[in-house]
Order: C-alpha cells, then sequence, then structure tokens
C-alpha cells in the first residue's frame, strides 16, 4: 500500500454480548477469542502491518485502555494512539482520526476497520482491500466491504446494492439494521443484498466533506481543533470536542445519507465475533457438537459452548443448545442464540449488582 494509506482500527467497545469473559476492563478486542494466541486486536494490527508502516496505523480507543493498548501492541506511537474521554459510537470516531490525518496527510486514503473482528483468508482480504482503495482515489466515493452472505443472518446489517452494475464493484441503494428472520430470507433470495461488515475505504477529503454536508456540528468540533493535533493540547482539546460531540454511528450519520456511497463485494472468511454463537459457529467441536475451553467434564450434553478456567472444575449434564461461562466473579448459564437476553442480562447485572460485576 502506497505512502498515502492509513489505517484506523476502532477499538472502544466494551463488548457486552461476550460477558462474562469480555469485561469492562478488558473488553473482547483484548481477548484470544478465537484461541490462537493472540488477541482480536493484536490480528488486526498484525494484517495491516504486513503492508503498511506502523507510523500510518492508528489506534482509536478509550483512555482507559491506554495501557493495555501499549502492552499488545508496543510498535504503537503516542501519537497513532487516539484516546476518546466518552464513548460516542463510529461517527466522532471516524471524525477524530479523519480531522487529524489529513491534518498531517490532506492526500490520505483511510481504512477504517473494527478491532475485533474474525477474518480467516488474509490474502483475500488484503486483495478486496486493494480494490476498495482503487475505488476511493478515482473520485469522491464513499466506499463500504459487503460480504456475500451464505445464510439469513438476523443479527448483522444489509447493503443493498444496485444489481445492473458489473463485477465486484456496486453502487449502494440502500441500508438494513439487523432484519427479522423472513426478511432477511428475502435479502438472500434477491441477491442484491451484502453482509454489513462495518469497514470502510475513503480519501480523507472525502470523509471530511461527507461530515460537513450531513453532520456539521460533527464537523465543526473536530476541524476547530486541527491546530492541537500531534501538539501537547491534543487531549485537552478532543476532551472538550467529545463533550459536545452527540452519540452517533457512521452509518446513521453519513452513509445512511450520502449518495456516493459503493461497496465491494468480499468474501475472504469472515465474522464479526458479535456474540457467544458466532463464537460457537467458528471453533473445533467435539464428537457431541460442543465447544469445550477449560477443565470440563460433561454428560448427555450437546450443541453448547462450555468455557471456563483450569483452576476450576466445571460438570454439566442434560444441557442441549447452552452457554456455560465461568470467568472471574461471574457464572452465566443460558440459551445459546439470544442476543437480546445477553443484553437484557448485562443490563440486569449492572442495575441489580452493579459494576463489579461488569
Amino acid at each position: 500500500m502506497n505512502k498515502d494509506t492509513y489505517v484506523v482500527i476502532m477499538a472502544g467497545g466494551v463488548g457486552t454480548r461476550f460477558w462474562p469473559f469480555s469485561r469492562a476492563a478488558k473488553p473482547k478486542q483484548f481477548l484470544d477469542i478465537i484461541g490462537c494466541g493472540k488477541s482480536l486486536i493484536q490480528l488486526t494490527y498484525e494484517r495491516f502491518r504486513l503492508h503498511i508502516a506502523a507510523d500510518r496505523i492508528y489506534i482509536v480507543s478509550n483512555e482507559r485502555y491506554r495501557e493495555l493498548i501499549h502492552e499488545q501492541l508496543p510498535e504503537v506511537g503516542a501519537d497513532q494512539l487516539l484516546l476518546e474521554p466518552y464513548q460516542r459510537n463510529t461517527a466522532p470516531c471516524v471524525a477524530y482520526a479523519s480531522y487529524k490525518i489529513a491534518r498531517q496527510n490532506p492526500k490520505a486514503q483511510i481504512i477504517v476497520t473494527p478491532s475485533d473482528h474474525a477474518i480467516f483468508n488474509d490474502a483475500a482480504f488484503i486483495d478486496t482491500v486493494h480494490h476498495a482503495l482503487a475505488v476511493s482515489a478515482s473520485g469522491n466515493k464513499l466506499v463500504t466491504i459487503g460480504i456475500q452472505p451464505h445464510k439469513p443472518e438476523t443479527g448483522y446489517g444489509y447493503i443493498q446494492f444496485v444489481n445492473q452494475d458489473k463485477g465486484l464493484v456496486k453502487k449502494v441503494k440502500t441500508f438494513t439494521e439487523k432484519p427479522a428472520l423472513e426478511l432477511a430470507r428475502q435479502f438472500l433470495e434477491s441477491g442484491e443484498f451484502v453482509w454489513n461488515a462495518g469497514l470502510f475505504v475513503w480519501q480523507a477529503s472525502s470523509i471530511i466533506k461527507a461530515f460537513e454536508t450531513y453532520e456539521k456540528d460533527i464537523a465543526l468540533l473536530f476541524s476547530d481543533i486541527r491546530e492541537a493535533y500531534f501538539t501537547p493540547n491534543e487531549q485537552e482539546k478532543v476532551e472538550e470536542a467529545y463533550t459536545q460531540s452527540k452519540n452517533i454511528s457512521i452509518d446513521y450519520a453519513i452513509l445512511e445519507k450520502a449518495d456516493n456511497v459503493w461497496v465491494v463485494l468480499g468474501n475472504f472468511g469472515w465474522s464479526d465475533l458479535g456474540a457467544w454463537d458466532a463464537l460457537y459457529e467458528l471453533r473445533e467441536k467435539n464428537e457431541d457438537k460442543n465447544v469445550v475451553e477449560g477443565n470440563v467434564i460433561t454428560y448427555d450434553t450437546h450443541q453448547c459452548i462450555i468455557q471456563g478456567k483450569p483452576d476450576k472444575l466445571i460438570v454439566v449434564e442434560g444441557l442441549k443448545g447452552y452457554l456455560v461461562a465461568d470467568n472471574g466473579n461471574a457464572l452465566l448459564v443460558c440459551k445459546r442464540g439470544n442476543e437480546q437476553q445477553m443484553r437484557t442480562i448485562v443490563k440486569d447485572v449492572k442495575l441489580h449488582k452493579g459494576d463489579d460485576f461488569l
């Protein structure tokens, strides 16, 4: 990738759907979720580091994860670590990184990626990114990468494209967030939809123009502090900006409004690892179709995820399609596959038991 290409890794989420392993103090992007000996953020960083210099890879995360990032990614310099004082979703995150990078290099092309997704064919992924870079360089285009769907998944967002367009590059028609099952089936059958992977490629000038057009308040906040970028005053000014910024995703803020959005179709073994069920699909299963990690004995137990630590024995009998997750001061036993219930559980734990368990 050329000298004008930058990567922004978004790493500020708390991963509540992977509770009780993902905790506020150490969320899932800093965990070895897929059992390969490296955390998700390390895998994401290394995937790009093979193709781009370290000083052009930026990490946007929360202040509280500064030490974790230094520990897991010691190569990342202070200027490449963008620390958010508050969680404001992905639009302010993208704006902060884009305005800062543009201050350094107005010709920059920026790849924006989540830190906590799994990709299993790195070569095919990089080929797709190169394709997206070529599209974004061809004019004022905002490019997203869509994943060819293979089942009617209700946990992902969908991108509808103009089907008359030939090849892997399509003009985007609509975005749909997490449809019901019947609608997801219709999307799959139509052949006009791909999963929204939350991966974006654009010129710094293009995304800044989009903020100035569709989110003027956010644009002003991060353009007004441009003189502070790469100075000792940066963190203070960023905190002031975040205090005033709205909480909104880049999809709602920009992509669903803009008329210059294109999607590059990708097929590189992808999962957003959004919840335990995604992990169940990926991990190796034993003869009872269980995913087991830890010190575990099972009896008449099938299609379960059972995860614990080596120093505690877990014995499970008579369960089918359950999650048993033991970590620290919390043990969770629940049905697999209900993401909304997991959100409710975490919310109730906070409400009734306090932050010590989160």
